[in-house]
This record gives structure tokens, C-alpha cells and sequence, in this order.
């Protein structure tokens, strides 16, 4: 716990905007791919089809559209940042896994890849100090 409050007295002392638009872009991107997964579940099923014979598929499905919508939200608010970008993790990491056993379609792994590492920056970043944490935070 020590070190994520030194983590975030850090981030907070080095906070620049453009950092914080980077941020809020995650989230709008996050919460658009929900979007378009929910709107478009054939397509998420089609995405999936690699991987329809093992356990768990269809919860896989239904996690995937929920978590990029809300946790899309929550980040470009910068509210629970770290939480939400926890959650957004495997669903990454799978979409980088999918382009290795199904068929290879580089922008969609390009996409997945660049994703993953702005999730891991502000996974260690913080939500910053344009947030909905750090204004929660100074309210006590």
C-alpha cells in the first residue's frame, strides 16, 4: 500500500495534460470498442471462434463487451483507473493471444499491443491529477 501512495505522490507531482488526454483517449477508445462489441456480437463471436471449444467461452463473450464499456467510462474519468485497467488486462492480452492461434491480422495485434502498454503505463502511472480520484481525494 506504501508504494502505490508513493507511487501516486509521484505521478501527482509530475503530472502534465497531455498525460491526462492520453488517459481520457483510453477510456473514449475503450469505451467505443464496447460499443461496437455490443451492437456487433456476431463480429466478438467471430474474433472468438479460435477459441470456442474451450471452457468458459461464452463467459468470455459476455465479460468482454461490459468491461471495455464501463471500464471505459471509469478511466476516462479517472475514477478506480488502476481497477479498471485491471479488468481491461486479460481481455488485452487475450486479444494479442487470439492473433497467434486464429488467423493473423497485424492491425487488430498492432492495436491490441500499443492498448496493453498505455494500460500498463497508467496501471503504474496513476489516473493523474485531472481526475476524479484526485479530486475525490482532496475532498477529505
Amino acid at each position: 500500500m506504501g508504494t502505490i501512495k508513493s507511487l501516486n505522490k509521484w505521478a501527482n507531482a509530475h503530472t502534465y495534460l497531455p498525460i491526462d488526454l492520453l488517459r481520457i483517449a483510453l477510456g473514449v477508445f475503450l469505451f467505443i470498442k464496447g460499443i461496437n462489441f455490443m451492437g456487433d456480437s456476431q463480429m466478438l463471436m467471430n474474433l472468438f471462434k479460435p477459441m470456442e471449444n474451450m471452457a468458459g467461452g461464452m463467459i468470455i463473450i459476455h465479460y468482454v463487451a461490459p468491461a471495455h464499456f464501463i471500464g471505459g467510462i471509469l478511466i476516462a474519468f479517472g475514477l478506480l483507473t488502476r481497477w479498471a485497467i485491471l479488468a481491461q488486462v486479460p481481455i488485452l492480452i487475450g486479444a494479442i493471444a487470439i492473433n497467434f492461434v486464429g488467423d493473423m491480422n497485424s492491425n487488430n495485434l498492432i492495436l491490441a499491443i500499443v492498448t496493453l502498454f498505455v494500460c500498463a503505463f497508467f496501471l503504474i502511472y496513476g489516473s493523474g491529477k485531472h481526475s476524479a480520484d484526485y479530486y475525490l481525494k482532496m475532498q477529505q
